[in-house]
């Protein structure tokens, strides 16, 4: 369970980096993001600009929500949350919508640009990666818990 611990302590960090990392770079400037490189950060903030009630679902779903559920997650494994917690915390996972901002990104780079040259950047695979260990953390976790449930 340590190593549990200390990848969900590591997603309290590399979350926020993913989020300003820059996820795709190109040629020419992006369709709808108006520049030539895009992180999760700069996209919201063109989302702002475009449709503030949909910025501000996406930015609870894709960065508050992420984060609250990472930092409930510590809480329960440093005992200092009960663990009858932790099913809030797997819906709030579900509801959490940075796996769907993430293919929808996709979705607008590969459907807006057509002439210019996409490059993938390092801080897609971070972003990946961050949201694939949460969704491992809270599948272990619960599975962890189940036994103890059942016999508590």
């Amino acid at each position: 369970m340590t190593y549990l611990r200390l990848l969900n302590l590591a997603l309290i960090v590399l979350f926020p980096l993913s989020w300003f990392a820059p996820l795709m770079r190109a040629g020419l400037n992006l369709p709808f993001f108006g520049a030539d490189e895009i992180s999760v950060i700069s996209g919201l903030q063109t989302l702002w600009q475009k449709d503030v009630t949909l910025a501000l679902l996406v930015t609870f779903f894709a960065l508050v929500a992420p984060m609250l559920k990472t930092l409930g997650l510590a809480l329960i494994q440093f005992g200092q949350m009960r663990r009858k917690m932790l099913p809030l915390f797997n819906l709030m996972g579900k509801l959490a919508m940075a796996e769907i901002f993430l293919v929808a990104l996709y979705i607008v780079i590969s459907k807006g640009v057509t002439l210019a040259r996409i490059e993938v950047a390092w801080g897609l695979y971070l972003f990946s990666a961050c949201i694939l260990t949460s969704l491992a953390i809270s599948l272990l976790m619960k599975r962890k818990s189940a036994p103890q449930m059942a016999h508590g």
